[in-house]
């Protein structure tokens, strides 16, 4: 889902009521970053950890393009299972906790339920047949998850409990209900988004969704202890691969898949009455690594001082979103090819700075002047320009972050190609 979806951020063409109401029963961040697809923000989002450090990357199992000037690493198939989880660590402090949905960062013997989410039951799609859901009738795969996150609460009420509920939409391949593809056929189109009926009609199937889980937390007589936080796992596709539009993130450029603004600034919003001020508007840049320290602290869980976390505590931002965080900058690492080239990127401050593996090219931004990217300062600030990427250097190696390498077989004529790569070498 993109920055730019959902009608608390400005759509008028989507319809988004149940999660703009919990946008005004809480905050809503404009500065909240993931990483630029799938895999490696699930794993920095259950690990509180840079995901450079486990080289997941790149969604799992990735993508090649065998004629690319640049070979990129190879992505690990998941989640190392040394990782404590937030779910591992609220556990073992008497959290009943369970996962429903999409996990991503593992096969069988890497899910969900060996990283310390005790009921957990993992599907993918947005529509679902019998086989996975043990009904008798195929089930829209958002409606199906709201259910179950409701069992779950409803049967955990009375004790604390942890629950991710991790949805396909708004995932391609899009698709909807035959209702709510006829109502957006009938809207009028928004000028400048895209207004796709598939689109907007998932997006409300997720929107309903959301609004079960919310009122079954409300009717548990849970809500003013209860934190509720939802968020994207990158920024919006705006093309799926044969190129036809999904969305669109304007006014931020780029998309999912890119280390531009709209492949990383994403939908965030949190609400727990007793402890977050309704109706309020937080612009600190964070991150979605900074979950995990959050819900510890929340939850009176220390952070046991050898486990080294990368993200820091939101607790002070979410009790007073006015605040800012104390963080030398935000990091990205992308060695793929995805909807752009291998790069890397830096914030500090309102100055970000992308750097291009190909040619070594850098770009400079003042996201404070220009949220749209559109005016490189690489040129007139070469000192800053410098400065941070050293610093993006620096960290990279700190990280142990893997960098793509000369490919020997690079064909300029070929190289959109997808395919297969090992070592430098054609698979025959």
């Amino acid at each position: 889902m993109g920055w730019a979806d959902l009608g608390c951020y400005g759509n008028t063409f989507n319809e988004t009521p149940r999660i703009d109401r919990l946008a005004g029963e809480g905050v809503r961040f404009t500065q909240f970053y993931a990483g630029p697809v799938c895999s490696p923000t699930r794993a920095n989002l259950q690990s509180g950890r840079d995901q450079a450090r486990f080289g997941i990357t790149q969604h799992i199992p990735g993508h090649r393009r065998p004629f690319a000037r640049l070979i990129d690493p190879e992505v690990p198939n998941q989640l190392p299972l040394e990782v404590e989880t937030f779910a591992e660590r609220l556990a073992a402090a008497g959290y009943a906790t369970g996962y429903f949905g999409k996990w991503h960062l593992g096969g069988e013997g890497f899910g969900p339920d060996r990283q310390g989410w005790q009921t957990a039951h993992e599907v993918k799609g947005n529509s679902l047949s019998s086989a996975v859901t043990g009904e008798a009738n195929e089930r829209r795969g958002a409606e199906f998850l709201g259910e179950q996150a409701a069992k779950f609460i409803h049967m955990h009420r009375e004790e604390p409990f942890l629950l991710q509920v991790s949805y396909q939409a708004v995932h391609i391949p899009l698709s909807s209900t035959p209702e709510l593809i006829a109502k957006y056929e009938r809207k009028t189109a928004r000028s400048g988004y895209p207004s796709l009926p598939a689109y907007a009609g998932l997006l409300e199937e997720l929107d309903r969704s959301v609004g079960v889980v919310v009122d079954a937390v409300d009717r548990a007589g849970l809500a003013d202890d209860t934190l509720i936080l939802f968020l994207s796992d990158n920024g919006g596709l705006e093309h799926q691969q044969g190129g036809d539009v999904v969305t669109s993130n304007k006014p931020l450029r780029g998309e999912k898949g890119t280390l531009y603004e709209g492949g990383i600034r994403i939908p965030a919003i949190a609400r727990c009455p007793n402890f977050i001020p309704a109706k309020s508007v937080c612009i600190t840049p964070v991150c979605t690594q900074d979950v995990y320290p959050t819900l510890l602290e929340l939850a009176g869980v220390k952070v046991v001082t050898e486990f080294m976390l990368d993200g820091f505590s939101l607790a002070k931002q979410l009790h007073a979103p006015w605040t800012t965080l104390e963080r030398e900058a935000l990091y990205w690492h992308l060695p793929h090819y995805h909807h752009g080239t291998p790069a890397g990127a830096i914030r500090r401050g309102d100055w970000k700075l992308i750097e291009f593996f190909e040619t070594g090219r850098s770009e400079l931004y003042d996201l404070s002047r220009d949220i749209s990217e559109q005016h490189d300062l690489a040129a007139a600030e070469p000192a800053r320009a410098a400065e941070l990427k050293s610093a993006l250097s620096r960290w990279r190696e700190s990280v142990g972050a893997k960098m793509p390498e000369p490919n020997p077989n690079f064909d300029p004529r070929r190289a959109a190609e997808l395919g297969k790569l090992n070592a430098g070498k054609m698979k025959k």
